[in-house]
């Protein structure tokens, strides 16, 4: 208490003194008492060309005449702030967040991730650590791109297919993250990847995307210009490809006629990284680097992300293919942003300044992480009430890839909690004593050989020392002398983007060289796995027999080593990583293909199989060096449940005993047979730091699943076009002519809801809004959450619109025999459609309004009704 109190003080003097100073500036813009349009002209004008030009790139350098700190505007809070050096709470993937169909839940999640980011920049201050990626306050969040076909890897990031969810979501998230101060930003937040991008990841650098105005302005663009005119959100990152034979950062259409004519967007925009080298090197819309970002700055794009491709601006200038006075725009509207999180004021007069360390990973923010996981489950089966399950089983056999994975539940672009539970954990957490809980991973994601590790800890040794030795270099290459040597008991390392390695050396960008000494227990032959990203090599007694050191890889390659008893072996395994997570690991042990009948046979005295299955981020994500059965580059070649799963499930149902299929994904699974024979099946999607619980909840019933689907999960792949086409005809809810497993919109209950007394006026006149209001009642006996969903149907098949379209939603909680009123307000724009041109036009004559727990033609069972009346809209 001392020191906090202490460090407090410390900060109130530097407050002060910062504030003394600013009453005497040695430069108009350390006024703060002039506006801010004004300070930053003025700092502006004192920068030459060269510095002006080095702003624009993510690592913006210090201007130390002028006391100007270096900046990197990288970061990430996708759900909790990610990739920092630091612990942080981890909420759900953003496909699960959008699950729960919660706006406040959202809201209050940004809000958290915010205070939690604040605390962190405030160290890297401190610390004069604001060059670093991961520790500023611009955050490239949120991803509100439409989640228009299952495959793509990335649509985990994403609130999934609906434009309507995907803005009023992201619109929530903006504002909890930013904050209400009427001068000061919390935080800022960023709409990516603008506008069209949706994969395939493989061809993202040089795909041509073309779609019509109604497409453009009807499903890809309603998020960002929400979040964009009505949000305000700070920051939009534009897309890698290209829109119209133009790249999205140079794109007259998206940036100039729409984002800065139509929008009147004043904030920054960030290229994704490396999309301006893009430009000449992959699109070869321009001849090089210098035309490239002249181009790009021109069309509003005011940071270079990755590279230092913007450096050639300063010859662009020269060359005259753009003017100093032109780039003078983007470092005002960068210097700007920094103004406005009050980078450049005394921390006594910024609020989110002051918050403290202790907001990292509080109770409150955990407390909310598991609120949302447990929002997040969608409940798609339960067949006879199987679920909950009694907490007083005598025997739980807990199954598969997923069940005790702590990488699938952090999904992608996460921070690094100090505590997290998996699936085996949260359930061994919640049973009785008495109960047995068997866990047997049985299976990996796509095959049914698992490498049955042997505990070998005994076995290695280096210089009399039990272990490794472990080596830690500085850069890729293992040059030099190491930073650091030490001993460890195993290789089993998995580093976080931006989470620290050593005292000094950040996961990324370092190498390692591990030695020991094998002594074999028996004669005949160990099978030694290796997992690392990004390079490596094996050498055995000086021989290399693994070179995967030129290769960015994710997965596992294995060498069988012939052992005589009591011989020693030397091993040297020598790793490097660039971006991204790292990891590394050596195991051995024998291979044994896992056979199903003897499993069942083994396990014939359980009283219940709960088996968690799915895909994972170790499979499905961005550009991913991943080459499996079904997996290609970080997309999906197939939504199919990998066979091997499917196999597995077979011969627990033919137990007689009850199975429970936990899904966790990022995306929609297609599992036909599993939801014809399977009685209960949860998609628990990439929980976050409390999966195992959430999950482990509502198994047992302590929580009343109300999880809704984001996104359409389809029969099989025949019921999806080409990947590549992004024409939105047979796509989505929205426009799928077909009958779907699990439609949108659909979640399960362990109680009912009966939906009543629908009102809605006959008649409005065009151009009105509309209220509608319904009532809810709990009419089963159990306690439970209700997301009641508003649909509207265009009968007037001359006019191209969707389907129908979700336009709100409300969750709520009611007790048996609890009733609310929920009231739903339709705006004009929400009673209008988008014309072939690409404009918004009103309806006229006679639409539907549909309200109820799941869309008016759900072909599955649901626990709650839908109404549907007319509305008749007049001039």
């Amino acid at each position: 208490m001392k020191t906090k109190k202490l460090k407090y003080q410390i900060l109130v003097l530097i407050s002060l003194w910062c504030t003394a100073q600013n009453k005497d500036p040695k430069f108009p813009f350390q006024n703060t008492d002039l506006t801010f349009e004004e300070r930053v002209e003025n700092l502006v004008s004192q920068l030459t060309l060269e510095e002006k030009v080095a702003q624009m790139l993510n690592a913006a350098p210090a201007i130390p005449r002028l006391g100007i700190p270096a900046y990197d505007w990288w970061n990430e809070t996708l759900h909790g702030v990610a990739r920092t050096p630091f612990k942080t709470t981890v909420f759900p993937q953003a496909i699960a967040m959008a699950a729960t169909f919660d706006k406040n839940s959202l809201f209050k999640m940004a809000d958290y991730s915010a205070l939690e980011g604040r605390a962190i920049y405030n160290k890297a201050v401190e610390l004069n650590r604001t060059n670093e990626r991961y520790l500023g306050l611009t955050y490239w969040t949120p991803n509100i791109n439409i989640f228009r076909d299952p495959r793509w890897g990335r649509g985990q990031e994403t609130y999934g297919e609906d434009p309507y969810l995907t803005a009023v979501l992201g619109d929530a998230f903006v504002k909890g993250l930013q904050g209400d101060d009427p001068k000061y930003l919390k935080a800022a937040a960023c709409a990516k990847h603008y506008a069209v991008h949706s994969g395939p990841e493989s061809l993202r650098h040089t795909f041509d995307v073309d779609v019509t105005p109604y497409e453009l302005w009807d499903t890809y663009l309603p998020a960002f210009k929400k979040l964009v005119t009505n949000s305000k959100v700070a920051g939009v990152m534009c897309a890698y490809n290209a829109f119209r034979t133009q790249p999205c950062c140079a794109s007259d259409i998206l940036m100039n006629d729409i984002l800065r004519n139509q929008w009147k967007f004043t904030g920054y925009v960030t290229s994704d990284c490396w999309a301006i080298d893009d430009f000449f090197k992959n699109h070869k819309t321009h001849p090089d680097a210098a035309s490239a970002s002249a181009d790009a700055v021109l069309h509003g794009t005011d940071i270079d992300c990755g590279t230092d491709a913007y450096k050639s601006l300063v010859q662009a200038v020269k060359n005259g293919q753009i003017t100093e006075k032109q780039i003078d725009v983007s470092v005002k509207r960068l210097f700007m942003i920094r103004f406005r999180l009050g980078m450049f004021d005394p921390v006594s007069m910024v609020k989110y300044a002051q918050t403290p360390n202790s907001v990292l990973e509080s109770d409150e923010h955990k407390e909310h992480a598991l609120k949302m996981a447990r929002q997040s489950i969608v409940l798609l089966k339960n067949e006879k009430n199987t679920l909950p399950l009694s907490k007083k089983l005598k025997k739980i056999v807990v199954l598969g890839p997923n069940a005790d994975n702590s990488i699938s539940i952090l999904g992608n672009y996460n921070g690094t909690p100090s505590k997290l539970t998996t699936v085996i954990q949260g359930i061994k957490g919640k049973v009785s004593p008495e109960t047995e809980v068997v866990y047997e991973k049985a299976i990996n994601f796509t095959n049914d050989t698992l490498l049955v590790y042997k505990d070998l800890k005994s076995r290695y040794s280096y210089e009399g020392k039990q272990g490794f030795k472990a080596e830690y270099f500085n850069n890729n290459t293992l040059s030099g002398t190491p930073e650091t040597i030490r001993t460890e008991s195993e290789i089993n390392n998995f580093w976080q983007e931006g989470e620290m390695v050593t005292q000094n050396i950040k996961a990324n960008h370092f190498s390692a060289r591990y030695t020991t000494n094998f002594k074999a227990d028996e004669d005949g032959s160990i099978t030694f796995e290796i997992a690392a990203d990004d390079g490596y090599r094996f050498i055995v007694d000086g021989k290399e027999v693994i070179d995967a050191w030129g290769k960015n890889r994710w997965g596992a390659k294995t060498y069988k080593l012939q052992t005589k008893k009591d011989s020693v072996y030397k091993l040297v395994l020598e790793y490097w990583q660039g971006e991204g997570k790292a990891e590394v690991a050596l195991q051995a042990g024998n291979f044994i293909k896992t056979d199903f009948a003897n499993l069942i046979e083994r396990h014939k005295n359980a009283d219940a199989f709960i088996f968690a299955g799915g895909i994972s981020p170790q499979l499905e994500g961005e550009e991913m060096p991943v080459d499996a059965p079904g997996f290609n580059g970080g997309d999906r070649t197939s939504i199919m449940l990998p066979e091997v799963q499917t196999r597995l499930l077979k011969a627990l149902q033919s137990s007689g005993k009850p199975v429970v299929f936990l899904i966790m994904t990022g995306s929609a699974i297609a599992v036909p047979w599993e939801a014809e024979n399977i009685p209960a099946i949860l998609n628990i999607w990439y929980g976050g730091q409390s999966a195992g619980t959430a999950s482990a909840d509502v198994i047992f019933g302590d929580y009343n699943p109300a999880g809704r689907l984001p996104v359409t999960f389809y029969k099989g792949d025949s019921d999806l076009p080409s990947f590549v086409d992004y024409k939105m005809d047979n796509k989505t809810y929205r426009y799928f002519k077909g009958i779907p497993l699990y439609g949108f919109g659909y979640g399960l209950s362990y109680t009912e809801f009966k939906y009543s007394g629908l009102k809605t006026p006959a008649k409005i006149k065009k151009g009105q809004p509309v209220t509608i209001s319904v009532k809810v009642t709990n009419s089963g006996k159990m306690e439970g959450e209700e997301v009641a969903q508003l649909y509207l149907i265009n009968p007037n098949t001359s006019i191209k619109s969707p389907l129908k379209s979700l336009k709100g939603f409300e969750r709520f909680n009611l007790k048996p025999g609890q009733s609310t009123v929920v009231n739903f307000t339709l705006s004009p724009e929400d009673l209008s459609y988008v014309t072939e041109s690409g404009n918004l036009k009103p309806y006229e004559g006679k639409i539907q309004i549909a309200v109820g727990g799941s869309q008016p033609d759900e072909k599955n069972q649901t626990k709650s009704n839908s109404i549907t009346q007319t509305l008749e809209i007049k001039n």
